[in-house]
């Protein structure tokens, strides 16, 4: 396990790049919902840039930490946390003001059935938010889902696709971005909305859950056939580096990686490294959720780490015994059911 994990932790340093972009990001940052999938990572990513610099830039993160002990893993890196409920006023307004914001939260599973919080989290709370951050540099997550489905052939939505999001957790996601950009317009914040899909790490992604299922024997659902992937840290360096592409009206920005890959080709290509015939059900569908990501790489290039260096150490973490996240993304998902 010590040389896959040696290999894992190169692939976790800031780049040059990212290392001259904090220089040029004015003040401190604060990640809100740090304690989600991405915002430990990006939160230490964001240190380390800060460390090798020379700076004296400080990170802040709030949260719920309803993780155990990610706030004190957090702390011990240096990171300044604030354990917060953000959907309670008086605990939001705590906060301190601080010049850049990135903002995490949201809900997504267990949106069917409970709809209303997830419209509480998605749509509600961001104009909260970003009342109380309204001279703050913000960059805000959101996902490829408020995109309608694309035909395969097409090479993705670009930035200029109108939304259409099937189903309520992409509606509410929708109404984030919306609720932001009002208030950018009306206090003249400068905003980016970066929609995501899909980020992966050796402990989650749509690489991992395909590499599973080969592992284990598990049908694979080919209805959504072709996806777009991205290594985390890739990801997270663009949001950083985002805060300088923070304008008003708000700039949107599609994350994700360069190819339109073919589900079962990924599957096929865990099957060579695990010596496994992969098994699959259904039959690729003529549309998929794709982004066209051009605008990102003209401004910050193609990501480090490529599709097959993602494959094959993902599937080496597996055989070795990994630690990984109970997070799955519901990738195949086509009716907006979460």
């Amino acid at each position: 396990m010590t040389k896959i994990n040696d290999i894992y932790k190169q692939l976790l340093k800031p780049s040059d790049a990212l290392i001259e972009d904090i220089s040029k990001i004015d003040g401190d940052i604060l990640l809100l919902g740090v304690g989600g999938k991405m915002g430990p990572s990006m939160a230490k990513l964001a240190m380390d840039a800060i460390s090798v610099a020379g700076l004296k830039k400080k990170i802040y993160g709030a949260s719920r930490f309803s993780q155990f002990g990610l706030e004190a893993e957090l702390k011990q890196y240096g990171v300044k946390t604030f354990q917060v409920d953000l959907l309670e006023p008086e605990q939001l307004a705590s906060l301190p003001e601080v010049p850049n914001v990135i903002y995490l939260a949201g809900t997504k599973f267990g949106t069917t059935g409970n709809e209303s919080l997830t419209w509480a989290m998605n749509s509600f709370l961001p104009g909260l938010v970003a009342e109380k951050f309204k001279h703050s540099k913000t960059v805000v997550f959101s996902t490829g889902n408020v995109y309608p489905l694309t035909p395969v052939i097409a090479g993705g939505a670009t930035e200029e696709t109108a939304a259409a999001p099937v189903g309520e957790y992409a509606q509410s996601c929708l109404g984030r971005e919306r609720l932001f950009q009002y208030k950018s317009l009306k206090n003249g914040t400068p905003l980016l909305i970066y929609r995501l899909n899909y980020a992966n790490d050796v402990s989650y992604g749509v690489l991992l859950e395909i590499a599973k299922c080969v592992k284990e024997g598990i049908a694979i659902d080919l209805h959504m056939g072709h996806v777009n992937v991205i290594w985390q840290k890739d990801a997270d360096e663009i949001a950083i580096r985002s805060l300088l592409h923070c304008s008003t009206p708000a700039k949107i920005l599609n994350v994700s990686g360069p190819e339109t890959v073919s589900v079962r080709w990924i599957a096929k290509e865990f099957g060579k490294l695990f010596n496994l015939p992969p098994v699959f059900s259904g039959e690729e569908q003529p549309t998929a959720l794709l982004s066209n990501s051009a605008e990102a790489f003209s401004l910050f290039g193609y990501p480090s780490v490529s599709l097959m260096e993602m494959i094959r150490m993902i599937a080496e973490w597996l055989k070795q015994g990994g630690k990984i996240s109970n997070k799955p993304t519901h990738f195949q998902e086509r009716e907006g059911k979460f």
